[in-house]
């Protein structure tokens, strides 16, 4: 198995990064919430600020009611150490309250944008990216972010603030004590700078490995007719289990980075506390400083000890959210498809030389070597108004990628497409694709109804009469029909509920429902037997009558629903003309069409 399979970006690529910068692009979506979030962090303030008012009526117990043995002020003081407490409880139950439903909106809105942004990246990007790198971002990673700005981000303020406050009151109770404990401060800052650099580097390393085995799941899962049909299971668990190997260690390497941060954080100031312990009693004994004082003085220190223990916590935390932000961005910031300036003078009927044509199209795989050839290379075609044009290549030949580049799909290289003599590049996508119509030859479904997957392909005007007429050209009424619910019965996931036959057939109806003016078919028929597709082709005749199309082609019967056809060889159109006439005069179509080398060595 490859080092990093499915990851995009190595993660050992991970650049020293500023933690603010990268976390300040969350502001848009905290800035409508930030009110209440502004009110959450002031309500935790004071709460938090609170429990250093215990230690003072600690001292004013001690120098007090206990030292002159006044039972009732003694009662007294834990009425107000209990009142105390009872408002910490509910003023962080209040802060609670106020940041959990603003920053669940934040989430789902983040969330909202991230499957916005997906659907409208270019094919090249979803080449390059998992599947399961895109559904850690949308899952956990956003799950990271929402938990750091519920907690995290509040605290690293709340207990920066309560520390500030509690060394004040330290240094007002015995300006030595004082200085005593904030001895810590230099060494704690250094071994946090350290933590908090090589905690991020393991934490996107742990979140990039999350996002490669959900990949592996994802995989497994979807494709587990083929692992039980070839008896893989063995190596598909083998492949989980490396990637689950991987991500344990660095687990493990995250929990030793923080069980050390966590020890220093919490040793050295237990060190800081005895010291001053030692120091006040030897004070108290001389008369130098009351008792009262003193229990004050080690019941602040003792308060500030969560504060200062919870940094380690509180800044991992953070790096996570840190390298989960920097992964959401990595696909926010990918550049979406072009599109064009909006055309206002809408497209009439077809010009005497519109229809589709093709002038010297070259196109090249964004990801492709440099000094690799390209895929298609100065390619001239016209498929004339009302024509079908069957092309015909062989495997690699570039035939679906040309078909890819009518809708957009991918941007051509180099040359220009143009429908009803206007240039795609300049024509709104949205438009476009209102106008182009196709099916693939991976017919894809969703878990949806039939109804809802076929009707995918037409506008919101269509209805029941078009959803009839588009199965009925597909020759997928009669088992629609049969289906439980009829066209309202769901398909499942990628429709594997249904044959190969059935799905291709949903997918045609889907691309043949709206009428297209342009008709892209990509092998439509590969998986129907010889009945259904002489149906379907009589059927699919009518529509072909209405419309200019382009069908791939690999079958001699396929080829017979054009008008004419075109030889893709090379990257370039190496012939045009009649079935007949490509027989007659081009070996390599002859050859093609019979699949037996002997039809070469004939002509």
């Amino acid at each position: 198995m490859p080092e990093n399979p499915v990851t995009p970006a190595n993660p050992s690529d991970h650049r020293a990064r500023s933690a603010v910068r990268v976390l300040l692009r969350l502001w848009p979506y905290v800035r409508p919430v930030r009110g209440r979030w502004i009110a959450a962090a002031v309500v935790a303030i004071v709460a938090s600020c609170l429990s250093l008012v215990i230690p003072l009526v600690l001292k004013w117990m001690v120098d007090g009611p206990i030292t002159d043995r006044d039972p009732g002020g003694v009662w007294r003081g834990a009425l107000y150490l209990l009142l105390l407490g009872v408002a910490e409880a509910v003023l962080f139950g209040f802060r609670r309250w106020l940041v959990a439903r603003p920053l669940s909106g934040v989430e789902a809105g983040m969330r909202a944008d991230l499957y916005h942004r997906l659907q409208r990246l270019p094919i090249a990007f979803h080449d390059r990216w998992a599947s399961g790198q895109l559904l850690s971002r949308g899952t956990t990673d956003l799950m990271l972010v929402r938990m750091f700005l519920a907690f995290p981000l509040t605290f690293l303020l709340v207990n920066s603030v309560t520390i500030l406050a509690g060394c004040a009151l330290l240094l007002a109770q015995d300006w030595s004590l004082g200085l005593v404990l904030l001895t810590p401060v230099v060494p704690l800052v250094i071994v946090c700078s350290f933590f908090e650099s090589r905690y991020g580097v393991v934490a996107r390393r742990s979140q990039d490995q999350v996002g490669d085995l959900t990949t592996v799941v994802e995989e497994s899962v979807l494709g587990i007719r083929i692992v039980k049909g070839f008896g893989r299971h063995r190596s598909q668990a083998e492949a989980f289990r490396s990637l689950s190997e991987r991500l344990r260690g660095t687990e493990l390497a995250k929990a030793r980075l923080l069980a050390m941060i966590w020890a220093v954080i919490t040793v050295v100031p237990e060190l800081a506390i005895g010291a001053a312990l030692v120091l006040g009693t030897v004070q108290v004994a001389d008369g130098d400083l009351s008792a009262g004082t003193l229990v004050a003085f080690l019941s602040t220190a003792l308060a500030l000890r969560w504060p200062v223990e919870s940094i380690g916590f509180l800044l991992a935390m953070t790096q996570e959210a840190v390298t989960a932000t920097e992964r959401y961005f990595e696909v926010m910031d990918a550049e979406e498809e072009p599109d064009s300036a909006p055309v206002t003078a809408p497209v009439t009927a077809p010009r005497a030389d519109g229809g589709v044509r093709f002038e010297g199209v070259t196109f090249r795989y964004p990801d492709a070597p440099g000094d690799a050839p390209p895929v298609l290379d100065g390619v001239d075609l016209h498929i004339r108004p009302g024509e079908t044009l069957a092309l015909v290549g062989g495997t690699g030949s570039g035939k679906t990628t040309l078909t890819a580049l009518v809708p957009r799909l991918h941007e051509t290289t180099g040359g220009r497409i143009l429908l009803d003599g206007e240039d795609i590049a300049l024509m709104e996508r949205a438009r476009l694709r209102s106008l182009v119509s196709m099916a693939f030859e991976e017919p894809t479904l969703f878990s949806a109804s039939v109804g809802d997957n076929v009707l995918m392909g037409a506008g919101s005007t269509a209805g029941e009469p078009e959803l009839r007429r588009a199965l009925g050209v597909a020759q997928a009424d009669a088992f629609v029909d049969r289906m439980p619910e009829g066209v309202a019965t769901r398909v499942g996931e990628q429709g594997l509920s249904l044959s190969g036959g059935q799905r291709q057939r949903l997918a045609l109806a889907r691309a043949v429902v709206g009428r297209p003016r342009f008709l892209i078919l990509d092998d439509p028929l590969s998986a129907l037997d010889v009945h259904t597709e002489a149906r379907v082709e009589a059927a699919l005749r009518e529509v072909l009558r209405d419309t200019t199309a382009l069908v791939v082609a690999h079958r001699p019967s396929t080829v017979m629903l054009a008008d004419r056809v075109a030889l893709l060889s090379g990257g370039r159109i190496a012939a045009v003309g009649t079935h007949q006439e490509l027989l007659r005069s081009s070996t390599e179509y002859a050859w093609l069409m019979s699949g037996e080398k002997t039809a070469r060595e004939g002509r």
